[in-house]
């Protein structure tokens, strides 16, 4: 996909998803859907964005972030964290570890695309977060991005894509803790770009 077609692409999404969204009031459960990105590896549970991110919106965020999830064990795990949290709003950040462990992608779609679709199955909002894909060129000229799939799972499932935030933390060497995860401060600056997209999406209430 050229690039200019994954820009307008993203405007779109953007455009559609913030003239829909109502906001999420404060104490509303909300699931971090993920893998050691979204748990916080290496980290006490209050540093990971989940944590972070609840004392900036209200929102009583449920970190179902588990370290080595491939999209695939996220979704086998999805049913039960329905069942028992029943949040109002899941936000999914999958896909690290399906590229790490070269998995083939149709596969990572259609399992974006089934969590979605339980999500909407249960009458809760989703909105996906892109993770980059590794690249050792992407890591030394800190320009990581997000694979065209998240775009194009994101449109099919009418979802916002939050495309820019880990990218942009995990191509900052300052931020990182190894070569894959966030430090401290990188976990930090990421609730702050979430709360920002979520704001912007309208999920946010205005103060």
């Amino acid at each position: 996909m050229r690039a200019w077609r994954l820009a307008l692409l993203l405007a779109l999404l953007a455009a559609c998803s913030a003239k829909q969204a109502e906001p999420i009031a404060p104490g509303t459960v909300v699931l971090a859907l993920g893998d050691s990105l979204t748990a916080g590896y290496g980290l006490n549970p209050e540093q990971a964005w989940p944590a972070l991110l609840a004392g900036q919106t209200g929102w009583k965020i449920v970190n179902g972030g588990v370290s080595g999830n491939t999209s695939g064990d996220a979704l086998a795990r999805l049913p039960a964290l329905l069942d028992e949290h029943a949040p109002r709003l899941v936000l999914v950040t999958l896909g690290g570890n399906d590229m790490l462990r070269k998995q083939p992608e149709a596969q990572t779609r259609a399992n974006l695309a089934r969590i979605l679709e339980l999500v909407r199955g249960r009458d809760a909002r989703a909105v996906l977060l892109a993770t980059p894909k590794p690249s050792l060129a992407g890591a030394v000229f800190q320009n990581l991005s997000a694979p065209d799939f998240y775009a194009e799972v994101a449109e099919a499932g009418k979802v916002p894509l939050i495309a820019d935030a880990i990218p942009a933390v995990l191509s900052d060497p300052e931020l990182k803790l190894d070569q894959l995860h966030p430090n401290a401060e990188g976990q930090r600056q990421l609730a702050g770009k979430l709360f920002d997209a979520l704001r912007k999406l309208g999920y946010v209430r205005p103060n």
